[in-house]
């Protein structure tokens, strides 16, 4: 299949056991799993969990293994998001297009969601039925991945930086500590995650590593040139707010142009780290560049 409809079933795959994975919206508390599943659902792209089953693929493993990780990895950035929306931080009205949760259930509620998200994550994790046929070993790896990638050496420590960046001058290390820890860390636990569950020998896990470290960067960099030439229509929230907030970007620091260039560049790297993967690796090669042509 293309890579389209590739992406079309693997999010469907990941809509399917996310749905049933989360508590249903009339179950105790009813409100705040209201909350919890309107931002799951409104509708990501779900490339962190698409790439986490292209990583288990590449390496010949069992797909169906990963998908509980998949989902509660997900549910991390679900999380993240709704947290990153509350006008404490970012102050965004809308979030894929819609309202974000906070908009609709009101800040408590948002809060109380997205601590439940990060929370229902790790239940799956440590359930027993989740991860079969993955031995123990291989089960605390995934979730010591996931929650150093989730926390204050990753996606919590960027945002702070993130937020402590604003309206500030900013240079070029702090900037890229920013986007690996606050984007770049979730996809490169993503791609970890799968070639432990995969069975990666250390050869294939080397390259891998290599791959999820810099598309990430490289996805960051794209979002920070969307938020420029793209529209609510296609990214899903509002426009041109990261330089209205005055935020460390790629493009505020080196151009539109440069940004580009940097991205294009780490794409590549990105994709000739997969050479020892051979064939079995067309899609994530695929995803690389389709994280970065949405930008032209």
């Amino acid at each position: 299949m293309d890579l389209s409809t590739y992406l079309v079933d693997r999010a469907a795959m990941v809509d399917a056991a996310l749905d049933q994975l989360l508590p249903r919206e009339q179950v105790l508390p009813a409100r705040l799993h209201q909350s919890m599943r309107y931002s799951v659902f409104a509708g990501g792209k779900r490339i962190r969990p698409i790439l986490m089953i292209a990583a288990c693929e590449a390496v010949g493993g069992d797909i169906s293994r990963v998908i509980p990780a998949a989902c509660a990895l997900e549910m991390i950035h679900t999380y993240s998001l709704v947290h990153d929306d509350l006008p404490a931080m970012d102050d965004d009205d809308y979030r894929r297009g819609r309202l974000t949760n906070h908009k609709v259930y009101g800040e408590a509620t948002a809060i109380l969601a997205g601590d439940a998200l990060l929370t229902q994550a790790f239940t799956l994790l440590s359930a027993d039925a989740a991860l079969e046929g993955v031995s123990s070993d291989i089960r605390l790896k995934v979730i010591h991945t996931i929650a150093s990638a989730a926390g204050s050496f990753g996606m919590v420590g960027g945002q702070v930086v993130d937020m402590e960046s604003e309206g500030t001058t900013f240079d070029l290390p702090t900037l890229e500590y920013i986007h690996t820890h606050k984007t770049g860390a979730l996809i490169l636990a993503s791609i970890t995650v799968g070639a432990l569950v995969g069975g990666a020998d250390p050869t294939a896990s080397r390259a891998l590593e290599r791959y999820g470290a810099t598309v990430g960067l490289a996805f960051q960099i794209a979002d920070d040139i969307l938020d420029i030439v793209g529209d609510l229509e296609t990214i899903g929230k509002d426009v041109g707010s990261d330089e209205a907030r005055g935020k460390a970007t790629y493009p505020a620091l080196l151009g539109l142009g440069e940004a580009r260039s940097r991205a294009r560049e780490l794409r590549d790297i990105a994709v000739s780290a997969l050479d020892p993967l051979g064939e079995k690796a067309d899609r994530l090669r695929q995803i690389a560049h389709f994280v970065i042509d949405r930008t032209f």
